[in-house]
């Protein structure tokens, strides 16, 4: 039989079994009725004879109410309030209309006045009694085998919710035994029949005397400060702990079983949930062609997720990475089957497949993310860097203002504050172009700036991730060293923010809260795996790469931070650099040259501010051994 048909086959054997249920109570409830009348005695057989004989009325008119009300739409698995209210008005409205019927009838005779206020008192109980005893033993059935005794963290939505998912689990997988919640006012109460023991102080003792096997954490709005509280205790214990995703990344804002997953760094580095103005954002993008370059790396795929629930008419994606394009074009055809998007497999720095992208797309809104970011990596590969960053950026920018878009959205880091590397340098320069063009095009050119995202394609959490699984040593550069970090959708969410407020020519500046120590980050993974630092796993310290500084900068001096309307984003202002045209040309034929002295010379005297530590070919040698030490 055809999947579709049988379940509808179930649908009706179980809708048809529930109301035969609900009319066979009918009689019950009617004759009970007179019989409490008559005080459990004998009824008069002028009374009894007339119960029974309007009985096929009431029986009639009962069924066709109930239908009528939807009684058999809900499952009695999950019988619920909404259902008992549903109950309660079709049970009202049945014994209304019957007791109309019968005045009509038979002028109500022989019916005491008591007996349609008893009536409807014992279908309420009649029916609502059986469905909510069939999910009571459904919830608390005995089972073969004893399931996963559970602790848990948080008695409010999500711990409840958790609960209600537990018991409805046919295999009975989880088995939850208490909560633990800091708010003095749940102290001694419980949820669905679960006691809440205490406050969370109390994870390890309860752990140990309750014989608990895992620690659910359903606490999806806590801080990171509260989170690192809470792993600490549950670390403690010795047993396996999950938690719920954080409250941001809850798209519908509910939690279920299937959601829980172990704590990430990114719970312990977590950050306050962003505010978006989602209207501005939807009057700013919906309805636009949008253009994202560089749509296949970590920032760029995470920007075309989030523009697309501001339903732009369609998304143009731009990579010269084939197999990213690849990726992100399958995961879009399967996710967002109804969105008008294409992919273009092109290099930035190509004038001519940029210009005719431009021609035949048309794009209104330009993200620009295509940057090479590694920054040791740059270090000896100054050509490839300032070709890219530099030159592809000024192709797209320029090519934006051609084509007349509204906004222009450079995507920088806090690398370009003070350069000491390659890679802030190109990107400076890129900031400095944007803001020279702002100048005198009709296109809004802005600049968002930005530091490290966790779990970007080349950063710090995979290449410690990839470490602990080998066994270690987790390879830190410095002690000392500390990066301001964010997590990629906040940091997408911001630049769209951003991109909808500008006006032109602006730099914006992401709030990155405070600065976070590497050697933290490896001590906290380190311990999430399960291990303990320096004992199970060693983190060695290998000294600064090349173009790396201990303590990274948001903004220069000389900017004048000016806050806007959303507190995660401030306005970094000062004075429009000229663009030096005369030096950009020298760039260009050191790139067709390949003449590395003349590389160096042009984007020092681009950014006098470039900290360069030793000419970048001596770094080679020293870059390629800390880089075999990281991956030993």
């Amino acid at each position: 039989m055809n999947p579709s048909v049988k379940r509808w086959f179930d649908r009706l054997r179980s809708r048809t079994a529930a109301f035969m249920h609900d009319l066979l109570m009918v009689p019950v409830a009617w004759l009970l009725a007179y019989w409490v009348r008559f005080n459990l005695q004998r009824i008069p057989p002028d009374y009894l004879g007339t119960a029974w004989h309007t009985l096929p009325i009431v029986m009639l008119v009962c069924g066709l109410v109930y239908w009528t009300f939807g009684l058999y739409r809900g499952v009695w698995r999950f019988a619920s309030l909404p259902d008992l209210v549903r109950i309660t008005k079709a049970v009202v409205a049945a014994t209304v209309i019957v007791m109309l019927v019968l005045f009509i009838y038979n002028r109500g005779a022989h019916i005491p006045r008591s007996v349609p206020l008893l009536f409807l008192l014992f279908q309420l109980a009649l029916l609502s009694g059986p469905r909510l005893l069939y999910r009571w033993l459904k919830d608390h059935r005995l089972a073969l085998h004893a399931g996963v005794r559970v602790l848990i963290v948080g008695a409010r939505g999500a711990g409840e919710t958790l609960v209600r998912e537990m018991r409805r689990d046919r295999a009975h997988t989880y088995d939850p035994v208490a909560f633990v919640d800091d708010t003095p006012r749940r102290q001694g109460g419980d949820i669905h029949g679960i006691p809440i023991k205490g406050t969370t102080a109390k994870i390890p003792e309860l752990t140990k005397n309750l014989a608990i096997d895992l620690i659910m954490l359903a606490m999806p709005t806590a801080s990171a400060a509260e989170m690192q509280r809470l792993v600490q205790l549950c670390e403690q214990t010795g047993k396996p702990f999950r938690t719920v995703p954080q409250l941001q990344n809850l798209l519908s804002g509910q939690v279920t079983i299937n959601q829980l997953r172990p704590v990430s760094i990114e719970d312990l580095l977590g950050r306050t949930p962003v505010t978006l103005d989602w209207e501005a954002l939807r009057n700013g993008l919906a309805k636009r062609v949008v253009l994202v370059t560089g749509a296949g790396g970590s920032i760029g795929s995470e920007l075309c997720r989030q523009i697309v629930a501001a339903r732009p008419s369609r998304l143009v994606m731009l990579d010269n990475a084939e197999f990213n394009l690849y990726q992100i074009e399958i995961e879009f055809a399967e996710r967002y089957p109804g969105l008008d998007f294409t992919r273009y497999l092109l290099d930035v720095g190509d004038r001519h497949g940029v210009d005719a992208l431009f021609q035949r797309e048309r794009p209104q809104i330009v993200f620009h993310a295509a940057a090479y970011k590694h920054v040791p990596l740059l270090e000896n590969q100054i050509r490839t860097a300032v070709q890219n960053n530099i030159f592809g950026t000024k192709v797209v920018a320029e090519c934006a203002d051609r084509w007349q878009c509204e906004r222009f959205v450079l995507i920088s880091t806090d690398k370009a504050v003070n350069p000491a590397n390659v890679m802030g340098a190109t990107k400076r320069v890129a900031e400095i172009l944007c803001q020279d063009l702002a100048k005198r095009s009709r296109t809004r050119f802005i600049t968002v700036r930005f530091g490290n995202v966790l779990g970007s394609a080349g950063s710090v959490v995979p290449l410690f991730q990839r470490q602990i699984e080998r066994g270690g040593p987790v390879t830190v550069t410095d002690p000392d060293i500390e990066r301001y970090f964010m997590t990629i959708p906040e940091a997408c969410q911001l630049i769209m923010q951003a991109a909808v407020i500008g006006e032109g020519a602006e730099i914006f500046v992401l709030d990155m809260g405070k600065p976070v120590k590497i050697s933290y980050m490896a001590e906290q993974m380190i311990r999430l795996a399960g291990r303990e630092p320096d004992r199970d796993i060693e983190i060695r310290y290998i000294g600064l790469r090349p173009g790396e500084k201990r303590f990274e900068e948001l903004f220069y001096d000389a900017e004048d931070l000016i806050p806007t309307d959303n507190p995660k984003i401030r306005t970094a202002r000062r004075a429009i650099i000229d663009r030096p045209h005369s030096t950009l040309e020298r760039l260009r034929i050191a790139i067709r040259g390949c003449d590395q002295d003349t590389l160096v010379q042009s984007l020092q005297c681009l950014v006098p501010e470039w900290n360069m530590q030793a000419p970048p070919v001596q770094h080679a040698a020293a870059d390629t051994k800390q880089l075999e030490t990281a991956v030993k």
